[in-house]
Parts: structure tokens; sequence; C-alpha cells
């Protein structure tokens, strides 16, 4: 799976940017709040990228922030909504605002989203209260309740369960270095951090 492009902007539209990687462009959907982030063509340029795969697609979807993808990817979760209406709820309201809406149970203000109706909309607050609030805890850069992590901090944990770490080892370590280093730290780091705690 794609994860991540660097390269050059070919061009650009308000839903979609070519990215030249090596001689190969990329057509990547974008919303409208990345559109406004990558600059002029022929720029260099990243984004983070969802693969979305099904029978007959193959459809990359692009964003600037971390947090944009990660709610880009619960929004896709909830019956209903596919990869074109989470960006178009994306490009409708930004990532700020809509966080507070669904967990504020504010339908008035999702359903003025196009293409959002009211069953939609009481969906996605059913769905994605409790997941945006713990988002919203990761990109503040604070710890989460005990028993959750964020997902910077899940995904050093799976990363140490993938390296042959038990996942309790794992998760102890991961709160010890963030209790003593704090959790504004790069996945890199975080991760040689939770390796020389688990070596002791």
């Amino acid at each position: 799976m794609i994860a991540h492009l660097s390269g050059k902007l070919l061009s650009k539209q308000p839903n979609q940017v070519i990215i030249d990687v090596q001689g190969v462009g990329y057509q990547v959907n974008i919303p409208l709040s990345t559109f406004y982030e990558v600059g002029e063509t022929g720029n260099s340029i990243q984004l983070l990228i969802h693969t979305h795969v099904r029978e007959d697609t193959l459809a990359l979807f692009g964003f600037k922030t971390a947090k944009e993808k990660q709610l880009f990817e619960q929004l896709t979760s909830v019956s209903g909504i596919g990869p074109k209406l989470g960006i178009t709820i994306l490009s409708g309201m930004s990532v700020d605002e809509l966080m507070p809406a669904i967990r504020q149970n504010n339908i008035l203000r999702l359903t003025s989203i196009p293409g959002v109706g009211k069953k939609t909309a009481e969906r996605m607050v059913v769905e994605l209260r409790d997941k945006v609030s713990k988002v919203e805890a990761a990109a503040a850069g604070t710890l989460s309740p005990v028993g959750t992590a964020s997902q910077l901090q899940e995904d050093v944990i799976s990363a140490l369960v993938n390296l042959g770490y038990p996942k309790a080892l794992a998760e102890r370590a991961i709160q010890k270095v963030a209790s003593a280093s704090g959790t504004n730290q790069p996945f890199e780091a975080l991760l040689k951090n939770s390796l020389q705690e688990l070596s002791k």
C-alpha cells in the first residue's frame, strides 16, 4: 500500500493533484484544505496517502496532516460514507470545526456540509464521537486515558509487537517513555526510547 508520496507537483485542482515521483505521475484525490496548502505547480510536495482498493478501483487520497488522514479514515468507516463523500466532508468543514461538531452532537452543523443528510450526520455522531476525542487528545500531545494510546503510540506498539515483543510489555514501555519524555516525539525517537526501555 502507498502511504506517502514525495515529488513535484505537476498539476492541481480543488479536489485533485498529480505528483511526479521520479518520472511516474500519481493522481491523488485531496480535500480543499490540502489544496490550499500544496503551493504552486512545479514545487516539491509531500502528502500522506490513504490507498483505497476495490475489485475495480485503486484510488489514492492525499492529506497534508496526519490529523486529516486519521479523520478521513474514521469517516469512511461509517456505513454510508465512501471515500468521495469523506473528501467532500473534509472539504466542507475544517478538521478543527468538524471534530467538535461530531463530539457535541451538532447535527445542524454537520448537515450543512453538501452531501450529508440527517441520517448520515447521526451515524457520524454515534460511531465517531469517542474516536474523535482520541484524535484530539493525540493532536494536543496529551497522554490518552489509561488503557488507550494515541495513534502515534499505537503505531510504535504495533512496530514493537512486529519485532517480537509482547503487547503488554510494549504498552508499559511506551507509557514509561511518554511519562518521562512527553508524547511530542517523532515516531523514530519514541520507538528508539521504547526499545531502550525494553532492554533494561
